[in-house]
């Protein structure tokens, strides 16, 4: 069976490097280089090219696959030149519109192509939204935190949107806290979905966490997940990438890959 080819966009990150490492140990699966505009380091790459053009590394490699784990400043071009050149994208990075998604969608249907774009590729994050959305069925009273390295660009977190899109699904339409409450800090609340609010944690230290709070009449149901190591995202990402070339269009979220 020939093994898919893949190529890293952001390949000397945090996340970039973890890929790689987990590529350089799956037999199905061929690392071919990265893409990251510091430049070329053989060192980094064990003996594979590192470019600094995405157009440029997509011709030279001809990958079957793009793993992107930039930024959301870059990202939604990257995706764009991979699927205008044939690449299937397996995307980790946030920022995405909805607006965005759509026009990607339509784009990779055009190509024939299929993509992943996943908030978080952490299994146990997956299955925290999901049981967070059939919380939400009982208990319409919620809150977010969401908690970050102090590195990340975006806020709220793509998880903790995802998050909230699927509560708001299915959780009965409510505004919450006092009609009259009003913030003396501004951003004390934070920031209002659907009637309830996120909040938005970044520190040194931290990797990536998230907890739903559900509130009703003599109780509250906590639902939090963890990644304490960028390794916890490794087998999600793996996932996408064994999976993106039997798909058409874009899946937004690993809960649907999952059996």
């Amino acid at each position: 069976m020939r093994r898919l080819k893949v190529m890293v966009s952001g390949a000397k990150g945090r996340m970039g490097r973890e890929v790689i490492k987990m590529l350089k140990q799956d037999d199905e699966l061929l690392y071919v280089g990265g893409i990251d505009p510091i430049g070329p380091s053989q060192q980094e790459t064990d003996g594979k090219p590192i470019y600094q053009r995405l157009e440029e590394a997509l011709i030279a490699e001809k990958p079957d696959v793009l793993v992107d784990f930039t930024n959301p400043h870059v990202v939604k071009d990257n995706v764009r030149i991979a699927i205008e050149m044939g690449v299937s994208p397996v995307v980790g990075t946030t920022g995405f519109t909805q607006d965005d998604i759509v026009f990607l969608d339509k784009l990779a249907k055009e190509h024939d192509l299929g993509g992943v774009i996943a908030p978080n590729f952490a299994i146990g994050a997956v299955l925290m939204m999901k049981f967070s959305q059939m919380a939400a069925k009982y208990m319409s009273h919620v809150e977010i935190i969401e908690y970050h390295h102090d590195k990340k660009l975006d806020a709220p977190s793509g998880t903790a949107l995802k998050t909230a899109e699927l509560i708001q699904k299915v959780r009965q339409e409510l505004k919450q806290g006092h009609p009259d409450e009003t913030e003396t800090l501004v951003g004390a609340r934070g920031g209002e979905y659907s009637g309830f609010r996120i909040h938005s944690v970044r520190l040194p230290g931290l990797v990536a966490h998230q907890e739903v709070i559900f509130g009703d009449r003599g109780q509250t149901l906590t639902i939090r997940h963890d990644s304490i190591d960028r390794e916890s995202f490794m087998p999600g990402v793996n996932l996408a990438i064994k999976k993106v070339k039997h798909l058409r269009g874009i899946v937004y979220g690993l809960e649907h890959l999952l059996d």
